[in-house]
């Protein structure tokens, strides 16, 4: 049988079923879904392919699943480091992207994002942002996955006057991005603390007839949830649910301020986590309760939030942070290992999203989102456990070959959708301006 793509690789890491690692198997790629997974050896008999793949050193898995991002804050990189959040965001973040936000500053900061995520294996980005519209516009001239945050605030930005200018801008975008096969949407309304009560229910009835997540920060540090119950005497996620929002659409991003009642809650009703442990470590925002969410049965995914206060869109990277704070956290060493820590990473992401029938694993009959890692570095030799290799010590430069859809967008560490140096010249433009 002759088919588009065949990746012949020393081991596959399927995700699914968990904990599995298959030795010299390949994989088969057609019309953009993976057809098959098989022995190399039968591979090789059985099929004929257009582009053939031998990877003999290398472990091929799901592309990452960034499960949050603000994609066009890369070029906000270092520019306010070592603050306290609410201090880097009022008197640092904010008045930036007050005087220098604009369609331009979306369309390359996510550039500049999009080739970090795809050089580091990452095939799918959730990101919340300004200029939405640009955003889907760059992943889709590209050929990566993405799903794009309707954001809402309650008060003017550059992207809108007021919320239900947000609101309205959000409708029309969801619907200008019916059919792109890549693009999803998400309604982001930014955090309880910046929409009021009234915003969140249309919010919550705009996602529920669009069968779209709810993509919100929320509980994201102590002062956050000390000045709510100043404000309204209830804590975020209290308000969250008397409003109706606590539902299996929810995606609470951050949720470093947990009590045990509160996990039960969010295990009852069904919402997910997504965890963004550098960032939250780089501004003190406090720890989320990781071990202890899982446990309850909480689907917990990883983000690394924006590269303004991360500063890197590295998923290994978030990936072993996450596994060891969970342990030093849960006074555990046994409290996330390696395979869960992939799994935050790829499925636990697809499933948050609700992509989870598409991408976060190697299935036969899912969209051929793979990444190949080369293990034969001496930074992860010998090989022992290629899970705990890519985990524990693998980087993102060891990430060769990333396919989105079947489509290859980095071959041996070259991306194949952009202009390398043309981004360059665009980035050091942004660095002049950003610097005065």
């Amino acid at each position: 049988m002759h088919v588009d793509t065949l990746i012949h690789a020393r081991w596959v890491i399927p995700v699914e079923p968990t904990s599995v690692t298959l030795e010299h198997h390949s994989l088969v790629i057609h019309q953009g879904r993976i057809i098959d997974l098989l022995p190399t050896a039968d591979a090789q008999v059985r099929y004929q392919a257009t582009a053939t793949e031998n990877l003999p050193d290398h472990a091929l898995l799901p592309g990452f699943v960034n499960s949050h991002t603000h994609a066009a804050m890369t070029l906000l990189r270092g520019r306010a480091d070592d603050l306290p959040l609410m201090d880097w965001l009022q008197n640092h973040i904010w008045p930036l992207e007050g005087q220098w936000v604009s369609e331009e500053f979306v369309r390359d900061g996510t550039d500049l994002a999009i080739a970090e995520m795809l050089a580091g294996g990452t095939t799918c980005f959730n990101d919340m942002y300004f200029f939405p519209d640009i955003s889907a516009q760059q992943a889709i001239r590209h050929g990566i996955r993405a799903s794009i945050g309707l954001v809402v605030f309650d008060f003017p930005t550059v992207w809108a006057d007021n919320s239900a200018m947000y609101l309205s801008k959000a409708v029309a975008l969801h619907e200008q991005l019916q059919g792109q096969a890549l693009i999803t949407t998400t309604f982001a309304p930014h955090a309880p603390y910046t929409v009021s009560d009234g915003p969140l229910q249309q919010v919550l009835a705009l996602a529920g007839e669009r069968g779209t997540p709810i993509h919100i920060h929320v509980h994201e540090t102590k002062h956050e949830v000390e000045q709510a119950q100043v404000d309204s005497g209830k804590r975020p996620l209290q308000r969250l649910h008397e409003l109706g929002l606590l539902n299996p659409s929810l995606l609470a991003v951050h949720a470093t301020q947990l009590n045990e009642a509160e996990i039960q809650l969010l295990a009852k009703t069904g919402a997910h986590i997504i965890h963004c442990p550098e960032s939250n470590l780089k501004l003190a925002s406090g720890f989320c309760p990781v071990a202890r969410c899982l446990a309850a049965g909480i689907n917990v995914a990883l983000g690394t939030d924006g590269a303004a206060s991360n500063n890197d869109l590295d998923m290994l990277g978030e990936m072993r942070t996450a596994a060891l704070l969970a342990k030093a956290v849960a006074d555990d060493a046994s409290a996330v290992p390696a395979m869960t820590a992939l799994q935050m990473a790829t499925i636990n992401g697809a499933k948050a999203l609700g992509l989870d029938k598409e991408i976060g694993s190697l299935t036969v009959g899912k969209a051929a989102d793979v990444i190949a890692i080369d293990l034969s570095h001496l930074e992860t030799q010998p090989v022992y456990c290629p899970i705990s290799q890519i985990v524990y010590a693998a980087s993102r430069h060891q990430v060769t070959n990333v396919w989105v859809a079947g489509k290859q967008l980095l071959r041996q560490r070259q991306l194949t959708s952009m202009d390398r140096a043309a981004l360059q010249a665009k980035i050091a433009i942004w660095q002049q301006r950003l610097a005065g």
